[in-house]
C-alpha cells in the first residue's frame, strides 16, 4: 500500500511540474517557431503551429536593417559594467556591515531598503534633470550610475547576508598570522564570499539588461541605445513585423540564459546563503 501510495505521489509530482514546465516554455517555443516563419504566414489564418516554409530571413534582417549589433555592444557594456561595479562596492559595504558595529548602522540598513520601496517611476523626472544637467542625457554613463544607484542598495543587503554566515576567526587567524584587516578580507572573506558576490552579479546584470524604461527616457539615439529599447521600436504604428520581433526577443533573452546557465549553481547557494535575518 505505501510502495502504491508513494507511486502515485510521485507520478502526481511528475504530471504538476510537466504542467508547469510546458507553460512556461510554450511562449518561448511560440517565439522561436514565429521567427522562422514569413511575415505572410505568421498573419495568416487559421494559425500555423510549425513553420510550413521555415526561414532565418528574419534573423538576418534583424542584423541589416536596424544596428542590433550596436543595441546588444551598448547592453553589454551598461549591464557588464553595471553588475561589475554594483558588485563590488556592494561587497565592500556588506562587509562593513557586517563586520563593524558604528552609530546609525541599524538606520543606515534600514535605509538601504527603504529605498526599494520607491517606484523608479517617480525618480525618472529628477534623474532626468540631474544627467541634463551635467551633459550626461544620452549617454551611455547616465544609465550605468541610474542602474548602480537601483541596485546597489539591494546588493548591499545580500553581501550583508553573506558574510554575516562567514565566521570572524579566519579573519582574526589571518591577522594574528601577520595579515591587516585588507589583506585579510581580500584574502580571506572576500574568495569564500564569490556565491553571493555570484548572485549579487546576475541581480544586477539582469536588472539592467531588461530595463525599458529608464532606457527610454535617458537616450534618443541608436548610439546608445541598450538592446531592450531597440526591440521595442520594431512595433511600429501601423505594422508589426512579428518574425523579426520574436527573432530579436530570443537573441535579446540568449545572454541572460547563459550567464544564468553557467553561474546556476553559485547563484542558488549565494541567494540562499545570503537569505538570514539581522
Amino acid at each position: 500500500m505505501n510502495k502504491k501510495l508513494i507511486k502515485w505521489s510521485r507520478l502526481s509530482i511528475y504530471s504538476v511540474l510537466a504542467l508547469m514546465s510546458i507553460f512556461v516554455l510554450f511562449p518561448f517555443i511560440w517565439m522561436f517557431f514565429t521567427s522562422l516563419k514569413t511575415e505572410v504566414e505568421a498573419l495568416q489564418l487559421p494559425i500555423t503551429w510549425i513553420p510550413e516554409q521555415p526561414t532565418v530571413k528574419s534573423y538576418v534582417e534583424m542584423w541589416t536593417i536596424k544596428p542590433f549589433a550596436v543595441y546588444f555592444m551598448n547592453s553589454i557594456i551598461i549591464s557588464g559594467s553595471t553588475a561589475i561595479l554594483s558588485t563590488m562596492l556592494g561587497a565592500l559595504a556588506g562587509y562593513g556591515f557586517s563586520r563593524f558595529l558604528f552609530k546609525g548602522r541599524r538606520f543606515l540598513i534600514g535605509a538601504f531598503l527603504a529605498t526599494q520601496m520607491i517606484s523608479g517611476v517617480l525618480l525618472i523626472g529628477p534623474y532626468f534633470k540631474m544627467m541634463s544637467r551635467f551633459g550626461l542625457y544620452n549617454t551611455r554613463t547616465s544609465l550605468i550610475i541610474a542602474f548602480i544607484a537601483i541596485s546597489l542598495p539591494f546588493c548591499s543587503w545580500m553581501m550583508k547576508g553573506f558574510f554575516d554566515t562567514l565566521s570572524k576567526d579566519l579573519e582574526e587567524s589571518a591577522m594574528i598570522d601577520g595579515c591587516s584587516r585588507l589583506q585579510a578580507v581580500f584574502r580571506i572573506s572576500m574568495p569564500l564570499a564569490v556565491p553571493g558576490m555570484v548572485a549579487t552579479f546576475m541581480f544586477a546584470f539582469l536588472l539592467s539588461w531588461q530595463d525599458l524604461l529608464w532606457s527610454m527616457c535617458l537616450t534618443s539615439t541608436d548610439s546608445v541605445r541598450p538592446v531592450t529599447l531597440g526591440i521595442a521600436f520594431l512595433v511600429g504604428e501601423f505594422r508589426i513585423r512579428w518574425p523579426m520581433l520574436t527573432a530579436a526577443s530570443i537573441m535579446g533573452s540568449t545572454p541572460s540564459i547563459i550567464l544564468y546557465a553557467f553561474l546556476q549553481k553559485s547563484l542558488v547557494q549565494g541567494l540562499t546563503a545570503g537569505a538570514v535575518k539581522e
